[in-house]
């Protein structure tokens, strides 16, 4: 891969200038070394102006014995003159360190000390286990083409070390924000600090580096923490090398730490010199200094509506209307989210079609981060499947329109504006199992197109102290990005009440549930939490929910209309009764339970579902629930 090249110069025209310095050079040596009589004195300090030699000697500081020695190094590699006169003085292909101080003196053992720039930097390799004096002076071939006036990514850094494109689009918000803090951290004669971007968000963190990068020259790269060796020899070779490419190359270097990676990317910045970038949600500082911490926040929703916009273009922008505002404020996604979710549009969609189409896109591309927390669960289930008391009905009606006029209220109406906190509709669905908490849940998820997650809180629950917490937060930042509901069943074993201290241990477990109570506060989507136990749940916590839904157990009245609907069309019935079924002292989710079980039953005698099937059923039901089967229930569907 090539990369733009720093001299300022054409590749062509800076390829000849080193063509003739390296040639003015090398005829001068040569003439020397073939005189064994002249081996003394210095050589020859004229450069061509713009030169690669005249370059390299600058970025590294090199001193002019210093740049002499590496073009005695790389000379037998690019004219032959020269490497035939030193093949008849040292008798090999190579000059050696007798030779270079015969022709510059004492400061070429200087120059060649391990800590010296010529080696420190990989740019000269003393070769060999035979004696000092008789050591060989190579230039590693990446060196070689530098001179030659070419620059590339060094072949052991790739697959490590990405080369990041160049900003196609000024940055907005808080990119453009980030990117003004960084050209000024890194725009002085001084001492340029390590920069600590934090910031949970990483393509608004690549994009405010790439602007800032773009504003000073520089050429960016970046490396994943988890890609750093953790052998301490292979992490320093790569701090070598790495340091010597952003000098070839005049670039920076953006390690990001991920969710694991902090140690990793501390420990290569204390190993590298050049402009250095650690970016994270929350990077730790290395040892190396000067340091500056620099906040990226994620895009709010004024920025993303101004994303989704550039990113559509006016006309498609003015078709959506309202649904514009309602993609910018439901789904927290980056430029590059929603790139990606207007790619999967057709560019001729219909004005009618574009609408429901972004919406789903955007839904996929919200699901990045929190398919890997949580179970998504596909809500096919619709108003007609919930059988339920009309009050309770409207209940869960009012909470989907609370969710569906969120933008309105929070953004428009200004209450956001006013105070962030309080404004997600937090609910909790409580009542016994099988009475249709999780199928309601699915219910408002379909009705507002928007993904449903069960959090599995054997996953989220932790016995370490604040790792709960740490889960949590994982949890909810993912959502803010997905606009998902989030559903927290049988919530009273995480949100219980909070315990009067007596150790260490319940002072940590009521922290952990006042951190719990503060981040539902703050949830902008729709968190639902379910329970069996309703009396187990915190008051404090009771307080922050909006709604709180109390589903009955149902009567047998509600049985009955359970049974009329709870097979598909497709099902073929006969002589089924409800209101004989609904006598059966059973929950709503007993109920499918038992339909479902029958209609296997039905299956595999190929016929359609009947009373005898049910009875097989129900009688498979109750041994599981450890109920007994009463000779009256019996005789009712039999």
């Amino acid at each position: 891969m090539t990369l733009e090249t720093p001299i300022p110069d054409t590749v062509e025209a800076a390829t000849q200038a080193m063509r003739t310095a390296l040639a003015r050079h090398c005829t001068a040596l040569a003439d020397r070394v073939a005189d064994p009589s002249a081996l003394c004195g210095a050589l020859p300090r004229e450069t061509a102006k713009g030169s690669a030699l005249e370059a390299a000697s600058g970025l590294f500081r090199l001193t002019p014995v210093e740049r002499d020695l590496l073009c005695l190094a790389a000379g037998p590699d690019l004219h032959a003159g020269l490497a035939d006169a030193v093949a008849k003085v040292t008798g090999g292909v190579r000059a050696d360190v007798s030779l270079a101080m015969a022709l510059f003196g004492a400061a070429a053992w200087t120059a060649l000390c391990p800590a010296a720039p010529l080696r420190s930097h990989r740019l000269l390799t003393v070769e060999g286990t035979t004696p000092m004096l008789r050591a060989g002076l190579s230039v590693d071939e990446r060196v070689l083409h530098f001179l030659m006036g070419l620059t590339y990514l060094d072949s052991r850094l790739e697959g490590l070390i990405h080369p990041m494109p160049r900003p196609t689009a000024a940055p907005v918000g808080a990119a453009e924000k980030a990117a003004h803090e960084i050209t000024r951290a890194w725009d002085n004669t001084g001492r340029i600090p390590v920069l600590l971007l934090a910031g949970s968000d990483p393509a608004t963190i690549r994009a405010a580096l790439a602007a800032a990068a773009a504003n000073l020259g520089l050429f960016l790269f970046r490396i994943a923490a988890c890609d750093i060796p953790t052998d301490w020899a292979e992490r320093h070779a790569l701090a070598l090398y790495l340091d010597r490419e952003l000098v070839f190359s005049d670039g920076a270097i953006l390690i990001e730490t991920g969710e694991t990676g902090t140690e990793a990317a501390r420990a290569l910045a204390d190993l590298l010199r050049g402009p250095t970038v650690i970016a994270g949600e929350d990077p730790e500082p290395p040892e190396r200094a000067p340091r500056l911490r620099i906040e990226t926040p994620t895009p709010d929703v004024a920025e993303r509506r101004a994303i989704w916009h550039d990113v559509l273009g006016s006309p498609k922008a003015a078709a959506l209307g309202p649904t514009l505002e309602r993609l910018a404020g439901q789904f927290g996604l980056d430029r590059s989210g929603v790139l990606a979710a207007a790619d999967m549009v057709p560019p001729d969609a219909a004005p009618d079609t574009l609408s429901p189409a972004l919406w789903q896109a955007a839904r996929v591309q919200g699901r990045r981060r929190l398919d890997g927390l949580a179970q998504r669960i596909e809500s096919r289930a619709t108003w007609h499947d919930l059988v339920l008391p009309a009050p309770l009905l409207a209940q869960l009606r009012t909470l989907a329109m609370h969710v569906r006029n969120s933008w309105q209220v929070g953004e428009v109406w200004g209450w956001r504006e006013k105070s962030p906190r309080g404004l997600g509709a937090a609910a909790l669905f409580a009542g016994a199992s099988g009475t249709g908490k999780t199928l309601a849940a699915e219910v408002i998820a379909g009705e507002l197109a928007l993904d449903l997650y069960r959090i599995d809180l054997s996953q989220v629950v932790s016995k370490y102290i604040g790792e709960t917490e740490k889960n949590l937060a994982r949890v909810f930042r993912a959502a803010e990005e997905s606009g998902a509901i989030l559903l927290f069943d049988e919530a009273d074993a995480l949100f219980g009440k909070r315990s009067e201290v007596k150790d260490s241990h319940d002072r940590y477990a009521n922290i952990e549930v006042s951190y719990l109570l503060q981040q539902m506060e703050a949830y902008r989507g729709l968190a639902i939490l379910t329970t069996n136990q309703k009396s187990a749940l915190d008051q404090a916590f009771l307080r922050r929910l909006r709604f709180v839904v109390t589903f009955p157990f149902p009567d047998a009245q509600a049985r009955a209309e359970i049974w009329a609907r709870i097979f598909p069309a497709a099902t073929p019935t006969s002589g089924l009764d409800p209101q004989r079924l609904a006598q059966l002292n059973l929950s709503g989710g007993a109920i499918r339970s038992v339909a479902l079980n029958a209609s296997y039953l039905a299956a595999e005698t190929n016929g359609p579902v009947s009373m005898e099937h049910l009875l097989a059923a129900v009688e498979r039901e109750y041994a599981k629930l450890e109920k007994p089967f009463t000779a009256a229930e019996r005789r009712t569907i039999a």
